[in-house]
């Protein structure tokens, strides 16, 4: 099946119980046993047939073999890093989530786990940067905030080459399964949080990882149960639904995107804007040949520095000043002083007149002078 009736049937056959269309939510923390030990579900913490729905959806949808559900995006992160080992090295995107860096940081380095950071776009950075040690290359294309873009294929066969090789970990929040599959240009394994574009609307926090190799998905599986990360049913239920329209919902997310990013780029008060669908962004030929479309995030520096951001962000109508992304409503930050704090004091600090855009699904007109009316009055 493609993509589109994938992510409306794929692991969501109708409920065998009663015929339901929609995969029930099986809100229940244990279950009924036969005979002592053959039950195909015993407890929810292991397993629930929701979660089971969701996470057979979004292993057809990355053209995986194996999904793994979690309580978080960041609880996925957590699963993956737990496959290493003290003394392992992480060698990882030098523009990444604000959360990332903190566990690789401020949690794993504490295990004896280390992390450093390379322009990924740049081959022979990522290629003097590995190190004998390096177990682990950690990926975001598109990158949070600035929207860098990455080589997935040549940084697998780059690490192909390599003895022992590490794995190649790609998260693909910003792109969704619609937009990027890496696990197809030779990524080990991909990570969302679908709390983003995969929910869709702003109403659960959820994460999934997608993988291919047996022994790796049997050791995060045995890690998904010991550590009891897990979703509720109901979360998985929300993702799940979702799903169901993410293929309309992106299109219209890169269309607005597109088209605002294009508005900004004239604007006097901008001085720059950061988006792959524009012909000068430096990934834009990669973007474009790995990627579906372009994808609904924009970030851009503003003209006047922090003070003229902060002006901005508090003054628009239609976008709302919060944390998060994703969602079918238009939301407005300040990385900086924001979802990025965390990395304020380290070389991954970000400009704090920056703006980071998650273009929603609204007309886009009432996008760009919404823009425009507080560009205006924050005298940006």
């Amino acid at each position: 099946m493609r993509f589109n009736t994938l992510a409306i049937h794929a692991g969501q056959p109708p409920d065998p119980a009663y015929g339901a269309v929609m995969t029930p939510i099986y809100q229940t923390s244990t279950f009924a046993q036969k005979r002592m030990g053959e039950a195909e579900y015993d407890y929810a913490r292991t397993a629930n047939p929701t979660r089971t729905a969701l996470q057979q959806c979004i292993a057809a949808l990355e053209g995986g073999k194996h999904g793994l559900a979690f309580a978080s995006g960041m609880a996925a992160i957590d699963a993956v890093l737990r496959l290493l080992q003290p003394g392992d090295h992480i060698l990882a995107s030098n523009d990444v989530y604000g959360g990332t860096y903190r566990i690789f940081k401020r949690v794993y380095e504490g295990y004896g786990i280390h992390a450093s950071f390379v322009e990924m776009g740049d081959l022979d950075a990522v290629r003097g940067a590995l190190q004998p040690n390096t177990r682990m290359v950690w990926v975001e294309t598109p990158s949070n905030p600035l929207l860098k873009i990455a080589d997935i294929a040549a940084l697998a066969a780059l690490l192909r080459a390599r003895s022992p090789r590490p794995l190649l970990v790609v998260d693909n929040t910003f792109a969704s399964p619609y937009l990027q599959q890496p696990l197809l240009l030779g990524a080990d394994a991909v990570v969302h949080s679908a709390t983003k574009y995969l929910g869709g609307h702003s109403d659960v926090v959820n994460g999934l990882i997608v993988l291919n190799d047996d022994a790796l998905h049997e050791r995060l599986k045995f890690l998904q149960n010991a550590v009891g990360a897990v979703p509720g049913p109901f979360d998985c239920f929300l993702v799940l639904r979702g799903i169901k329209t993410l293929p309309v919902r992106m299109e219209r997310h890169c269309d607005n995107a597109q088209r605002i990013a294009h508005w900004l780029t004239k604007h006097p008060a901008v001085a720059r804007v950061f988006y792959p669908g524009l012909p000068d962004h430096p990934g834009h030929a990669i973007a474009r040949r790995q990627m579906r479309a372009f994808g609904g995030m924009v970030s851009f520096i503003v003209k006047g520095g922090a003070q003229a951001a902060r002006r901005v962000v508090e003054r628009t109508r239609v976008f709302t000043l919060a944390e998060s992304l994703g969602g079918v409503e238009s939301l407005i930050e300040v990385p900086a002083a924001m979802t990025h704090a965390s990395v304020a004091d380290s070389p991954l600090a970000v400009d704090p007149a920056l703006i980071r855009l998650s273009v929603g699904i609204e007309d886009s007109d009432d996008l760009i002078e919404d823009l425009a009316q507080a560009l205006e009055a924050a005298g940006a």
